[in-house]
């Protein structure tokens, strides 16, 4: 069997959690005119730009309400020339007292009239003239997008609010955001490490996150935090974060789940163990350790979490022993053994040898 002493060196712990991918931006097409679906322009699950035509309404009917729109609004005008010309006429006959001042009000409330007739056929020409740009659906964003939920031939309702026809979704994917809750508990510890100067406060600085998916060992993707919600859920007691990570290989989906890991302590001086080293006795944690005369002897350990393939020894030892890092199942406490002593293994080759 072989033996080695705990190696002591500065760690920072990192608190793992569960979340899932969302979009930073998500966006519903939606129909602002009615009409009957003409076409579409893109194919289902295609990266498109800002701009880009989406959709077709058939645009017939507009064209008609803009030549119906125009028409009112000559009417309009000319309403406007003759009743200005109507109050100068009557605003004459009034300096060669041939009229009244009732008269000259009239013409006045008249020609008044007659100006907001104007403004009201303009307004409504201009609308006919947004509606028909309406019937071209375009994307208000950069993205990626989804099928296309209504076929062509099909009565599309527009409008705000929910009653509008649900075209398709457009979502954005780099950045991407990784959305993930923690607990109460965690949140106080991460809250009193800011206090005591032993972490910045994700509220106030962007603190690195490693995340992992789920086929990939180790935590490879580097994000930082960008959001932390400012109230806890009343139903679970936990807080809503959210992490950014750049994401140009489109290898991060909204909607699918990941490993993150957040910055969960100040750097503390550690005794560290191959994992390889720690048995189970029950319900306790034990490493056997060599004492006087090369006899085994069991000790009870506290654990801490993983560093590079190497186990954090809270309490039991002292970094002082010498500990037996291979041949655990042939072992017992009070056994005389041979011990073979080999340097303490290094983080570095703890990790190298993890598949």
């Amino acid at each position: 069997m072989t033996v080695a002493r705990p190696v002591r060196r500065e760690v920072t712990d990192w608190d793992e959690y569960t979340g899932r991918f969302v979009s930073v931006e998500r966006v519903e097409v939606r129909a602002r005119v009615s009409g009957y679906l003409d076409s579409f322009a893109f194919t289902d699950g295609q990266v498109i730009e800002r701009g880009d035509l989406l959709f077709r309404i058939d645009p017939r009917p507009f064209r008609t309400a803009i030549v119906d729109a125009e028409a009112r609004l000559a009417s309009a005008r000319s309403q406007l020339t003759l009743s200005e010309r109507e109050f100068e006429r009557t605003r004459n006959l009034l300096t060669a007292r041939a009229a009244s001042e009732a008269n000259v009000e009239q013409r006045v409330q008249a020609l008044e009239a007659a100006r907001a007739a104007v403004t009201q056929a303009e307004a409504a020409l201009q609308r006919a003239k947004l509606d028909l740009e309406f019937t071209e659906v375009r994307a208000p964003l950069s993205g990626r997008i989804g099928r296309h939920l209504v076929s062509p031939g099909n009565l599309v309702s527009g409008g705000e609010g929910s009653g509008a026809t649900l075209l398709a979704t457009i979502v954005t994917l780099d950045p991407i955001d990784f959305s993930f809750d923690i607990d109460q508990s965690a949140a106080l510890r991460y809250q009193r490490l800011a206090v005591g100067g032993g972490r910045p406060s994700s509220r106030d600085m962007r603190n690195p996150v490693q995340l992992a998916l789920a086929d990939e060992t180790g935590f490879p993707h580097r994000g930082e935090v960008v959001f932390v919600d400012n109230e806890a859920d009343s139903g679970t007691g936990t807080i809503r974060l959210r992490a950014r990570f750049s994401n140009p290989k489109d290898l991060f989906l909204p909607g699918s789940f990941a490993r993150i890991r957040l910055v969960g302590s100040a750097p503390y001086q550690a005794l560290l163990v191959p994992d390889a080293a720690v048995a189970t006795d029950q319900s306790r944690r034990i490493v056997y350790v060599v004492t006087e005369g090369d006899r085994l002897q069991m000790r009870q350990v506290q654990l801490g979490p993983m560093h590079d393939g190497m186990r954090v020894i809270r309490h039991g030892l002292d970094g002082s022993e010498e500990v037996v890092t291979s041949g655990l199942t042939r072992v017992r406490a009070g056994q005389a053994v041979v011990p073979q002593r080999m340097p303490a293994p290094t983080p570095a080759a703890q990790a190298e040898a993890r598949p």
